[in-house]
């Protein structure tokens, strides 16, 4: 098969699909890659890494995606991908279709068959956005620090605070992946960290290995208010797979918060579950809205490619080699687990959250396959 690795060109985008040592197991299985120049120069792959290894570069995205089957890339194709995308592709990627209606009927006409790494299935994990989760909650609490800083707009306190001086209260909405490594962190600095989900299971286990300065509390439209009125960085981290993020802190609890407080919303790829949320860059990574600061942005962990590549493509290795051995077909009717990870074929949706966003048609993936 011949697989293509395009440059991402999201802003600041610098992750790429694939490393050379992923490229080079693909090659040795019989497969032929393509790379585009300085596709991974900003995760510090060079291009002679890959000509290394066998890969041929190309100089161009059109020529990537002209040459290829099968594309491996890291986040959603954007506006200018759009008409390079044929019905012959099968393309391996983040997509998070819930968020965007003008990215789901983009592929619809293509179409192409799209696998989404967010709902690949492993048994209730999912285990391709685990990765960029563990990043996106450390980033969370890491970015919500610095905003809270003066120079930043913040209201000027440090997360820990210093002895005599209380520390910043810091709320974590979420109990997964990403939110229990944010409330790590923020418990690591010293903050004063609540975190709150409605599985209890879930919260005696974090309630058993959270520090001390952790309070564990069920999720429910109350205990939400009044946490993020006491909060200083509040951190949302709720995902449905494959569906809208629910909007669970409301316009006029983020009124009530305390001035030069700051919102990090890590759920924003599914549409954020703050109501005042908008999707941000790297570039411009902040907007404050009734005098609040909040940081939104879409590709959080490719503010660290050298850290995110390695991450993500150690999870997604596997499935892009059972992808190129057998045909997207064959190895979705095989591995129900990355049966999961498809949304849409030829043009129709085969993810039911995706479809319900949206009021479109849903067909179940394996009516298409068998």
């Amino acid at each position: 098969m011949k697989i293509g690795v395009p440059k991402e060109i999201k802003p600041q985008e610098s992750r790429v699909g694939m490393t050379p040592a992923i490229a080079s197991s693909l090659i040795r299985a019989g497969h032929e890659v393509y790379v585009q120049t300085e596709a991974g120069h900003g995760s510090g792959c060079s291009d002679q890494d890959y000509t290394a290894v066998g890969c041929t570069l190309l100089p161009s995205i059109e020529a990537v995606y002209e040459t290829a089957e099968m594309i491996v890339k890291v986040k959603e194709p954007i506006a200018q991908e759009y008409p390079l995308i044929k019905s012959h592709h099968t393309l391996f990627t983040y997509f998070h279709f819930a968020a965007s209606e003008t990215l789901t009927e983009a592929m619809e006409s293509s179409g192409a068959v799209c696998i989404a790494y967010e709902t690949v299935n492993e048994n209730g994990k999912l285990s391709l956005l685990t990765p960029m989760s563990e990043v996106a909650g450390r980033l969370a609490t890491q970015q919500g620090a610095k905003y809270l800083e003066k120079p930043q707009g913040g209201c000027g306190i440090l997360l820990g605070g210093v002895p005599g001086t209380k520390p910043a209260n810091v709320t974590v909405i979420g109990g997964g992946v990403s939110g229990t490594q944010a409330a790590y962190m923020a418990a690591g600095m010293g903050a004063n960290v609540s975190i709150l989900d409605t599985n209890l299971d879930r919260l005696r286990y974090l309630s058993e290995v959270m520090p001390k300065n952790v309070t564990t509390l069920y999720s429910d439209p109350s205990t939400i208010a009044q946490s993020v009125l006491q909060s200083h960085l509040v951190i949302g981290t709720v995902l449905i797979p494959g569906a809208k993020a629910p909007k669970l802190v409301t316009k006029e609890m983020i009124k009530n918060m305390i001035p030069g407080s700051v919102l990090v919303d890590v759920a924003i790829d599914q549409g954020g579950c703050f109501e005042t949320s908008e999707p941000t860059t790297h570039q411009d990574p902040i907007i404050i809205k009734e005098g609040i600061i909040h940081y939104a942005v879409t590709n959080m962990p490719g503010a660290v490619p050298r850290t995110s590549t390695y991450a993500l493509t150690n999870a997604t290795s596997r499935y892009a080699l059972q992808l190129a051995n057998k045909g997207w077909k064959k190895a979705c009717l095989e591995n129900p687990m990355l049966r999961e990870g498809l949304n849409m074929v030829a043009g129709k949706i085969t993810y039911k959250e995706v479809a319900e966003a949206f009021n479109k048609n849903y067909i179940p993936a394996i009516d298409l396959i068998q």
